[in-house]
């Protein structure tokens, strides 16, 4: 199987639609890349499918450091792009592009950041520095504290313009895909149409280059809020539970571990 660099990644558009999952640990992205998954995140979204948070604002670049050298050594065929997490590129550009390098350093092939038009000059710096940048625009959940929530973005046509604008801006600073997330269908048409990298859509609709969604909503692992917009293509949830279940029961009747025969005294 051939590796999936972000320059492939950037050249299917238009030729080859997009499957893109969030992986954290090895086991998972091995599974992933076994399937042939094109594109693995190594998302923020780990605050709420692996420590419990109710947001992605707690995550630290230390808990996507880690995540990201086990993702990388399960992935050999992905492209592994690990999320910048907040704080990460808030506190300046030079900072900023120290925590992306070692995202790289930890095995990622690139970087993701959200933001559109008022990330487009890091997203600029950083690409000049050698380190390929996924961007996100749309509902982009570090900002959840400004929006109230996690809401759909571009509704209306002022802000389906300002969405638009953040995708040409990402796209034109030297973006290798952009990420659209929780916007009206026909928008995310529009800037489809409108950019030449790869659009990826999560609650974005079926028009997009290529779709994502969270390792724990398509396994059937979350026990928490699913998004609509989610399907569950397994249910490995309750196959877990089922086999709990049964390896305690088995432990408690008796029954696990079962008993060995005993050993045979050797002649002298």
């Amino acid at each position: 199987m051939k590796k999936w660099t972000t320059a492939a990644i950037r050249a299917a558009k238009g030729n080859v639609k997009l499957a893109c999952v969030t992986a954290y640990d090895y086991t998972f992205a091995r599974l992933a890349d076994a399937a042939g998954v094109p594109l693995v995140l190594v998302g923020d979204s780990m605050g709420m499918t692996m420590l419990g948070r109710r947001d992605t604002l707690r995550v630290t670049m230390d808990n996507i450091l880690a995540a990201t050298g086990a993702v990388s050594r399960g992935a050999q065929n992905a492209c592994v792009v690990a999320d910048m997490p907040f704080g990460s590129t808030q506190c300046g550009d030079d900072a900023a592009v120290a925590n992306a390098v070692k995202c790289l350093q930890a095995g990622a092939d690139a970087v993701k950041l959200e933001g559109g038009v008022r990330a487009a000059g890091l997203i600029r710096r950083l690409v000049s520095c050698g380190i390929p940048v996924f961007a996100h625009v749309g509902m982009t959940p570090q900002s959840v504290n400004e929006y109230g929530g996690f809401k759909m973005q571009g509704k209306t046509r002022a802000a389906a313009q300002e969405v638009l604008e953040d995708a040409k801006a990402v796209s034109a600073a030297g973006a290798f895909a952009v990420t659209l997330e929780c916007i009206p269908d026909e928008l995310a048409a529009e800037i489809t149409a409108a950019v030449p990298c790869p659009t990826v859509g999560i609650g974005a609709g079926p028009v997009c280059d290529g779709q994502f969604l969270v390792m724990h909503d398509l396994l059937g692992l979350n026990t928490g809020h699913v998004p609509s917009f989610a399907r569950k293509f397994a249910d490995l949830g309750q196959a877990a539970i089922d086999g709990f279940a049964a390896y305690a029961a088995a432990v408690m009747d008796g029954s696990f571990p079962p008993p060995r025969p005993a050993r045979t005294q050797e002649r002298t």
